[in-house]
């Protein structure tokens, strides 16, 4: 209700003021996103108006240029990367086993050079960069300290759930100074769409590269893929996520209008791929109750469905469609239905089999996931009643981002304590 009168008043102050350029500047200022929204949808009505046209351009306007930033910029990222390459060489260089280095610290590789970025980009306090590199060295030293008892359940859910943890703590640095604010939380969502994308391009373009490049030696007789992957892959791999972050903050155009193209087409796909494939389920005989495995990709399934919900609702800005509100309404109610079958089939095992740290770690996380999608479902249920803006949504997802993060600790400090490290 509050949004559509705010949006209300922002439309008759901007048609009484046409003629006012001071008082419009004024009204920007007051509130850019709705001055924004509001004024690109009188924009077609009002085209004639040379004010109007000169507002219009102010706005929308989009560089075609690609920037590469400052040159200090563009050395900071060069030496970030060539720390995360240096890292991620150590195996090699200190006759580390591979295998026991790259399963506790791959994140400690990525990580820690996308918080510098943003640490060094929003300028943090000293306090505060103290703090980040207190909680990543404890990261280290917990992480590397745990034995090394085999295929330790434990020390595999830390090891993952320490990454997640580690990517929390980039969102803390990226969102600076704005802590508790709701919007840098859904654009720290939203950048990490374009991450993947971005780095997906960059990965295939490296991958082509290296091919060419493997084989062009290759016809005057020389192998040089033994030395390639070990002394270019190995930097170039972790330098593509910082690069590809580098070019988003400096070229926000670049994939601002892929991600969300991608959001749109495949939320209706992912939602007729869910029901066709529960019904399948019901003829197939297989279920999540008795095969382990099954509920594995079930739950990797529901991760997969989450992370588009929450995508499609960070994209957005000015709200969306009605068809758009409703396909993701359905989508979560199904992933609600889904959530529930793989939260039924965890309790189910734990009763017949007992508890073990995965099933804990999967009950535990399954949820906290169908919390916060009913949180989700009931705000798009209001948006698609009218009593409440997309915004709304938002609000759902980025509140409940920290108890994600407080269960990621649990998980990755407590867990191999409480189950003495099995």
């Amino acid at each position: 209700m509050q949004s559509i009168l705010n949006y209300t008043f922002m439309k008759e102050e901007i048609l009484l003021n046409l003629d006012n350029p001071a008082k419009l500047e004024s009204l920007y200022r007051q509130n850019k996103s709705a001055f924004k929204q509001t004024f690109n949808t009188l924009q077609p009505e009002l085209a004639d108006n040379d004010l109007v046209r000169f507002w219009n351009e102010r706005l929308n306007f989009s560089k075609e240029e690609i920037s590469w930033g400052g040159s200090k910029e563009l050395v900071f990222v060069i030496v970030v990367a060539l720390i995360a390459g240096a890292i991620a060489k150590l195996p090699q260089v200190l006759s580390i086993n591979e295998e026991f280095f790259y399963q506790r610290n791959i994140g400690f590789i990525i990580f820690p050079a996308l918080s510098a970025y943003f640490a060094w980009k929003n300028k943090l306090s000293a306090g505060k960069i103290a703090l980040i590199t207190v909680l990543m060295l404890g990261g280290v030293i917990f992480i590397n300290s745990l034995p090394n008892a085999g295929k330790s359940d434990t020390t595999i859910l830390s090891c993952i759930h320490l990454g997640l943890f580690l990517w929390a703590i980039s969102g803390f640095v990226f969102v600076g100074k704005a802590t508790n604010n709701q919007e840098k939380r859904l654009a720290y969502l939203k950048y990490n769409g374009d991450l993947v994308v971005m780095t997906g391009l960059i990965v295939i373009a490296g991958a082509i590269m290296t091919g060419i490049t493997i084989n062009l030696f290759e016809l005057i007789g020389i192998n040089i893929e033994e030395f390639y992957f070990n002394n270019i892959v190995v930097f170039g791999l972790p330098a593509a996520p910082i690069f590809a972050t580098y070019l988003i903050q400096a070229n926000p155009q670049l994939v601002g209008k892929v991600s969300p193209v991608i959001a749109k087409i495949f939320s209706p796909l992912v939602l007729m791929m869910l029901v066709i494939y529960l019904i399948a389920m019901l003829y197939s005989g297989k279920d999540p109750y008795n095969d382990r495995d099954f509920l594995m990709i079930f739950n990797a399934l529901l991760i997969g469905v989450m992370a588009i919900i929450f995508f499609s609702v960070a994209e957005t800005k000015a709200g969306k469609s009605k068809p758009e509100t409703w396909i993701l309404f359905l989508l979560c109610l199904i992933t609600v239905l889904v959530n529930g079958i793989a939260l039924s089939a965890i309790l189910f095992r734990i009763s017949e089999w007992g508890i073990t740290p995965n099933r804990a770690a999967v009950l535990g996380g399954n949820v906290l996931i169908l919390v916060n999608l009913l949180l989700v479902t009931v705000q798009l249920f209001k948006v698609i009643s009218k009593k409440t803006a997309i915004s709304g949504v938002g609000k759902a997802i980025a509140v409940y981002l920290p108890v994600y993060v407080i269960w990621t600790l649990v998980v990755t400090f407590i867990f191999p304590l409480l189950f003495s490290f099995k």
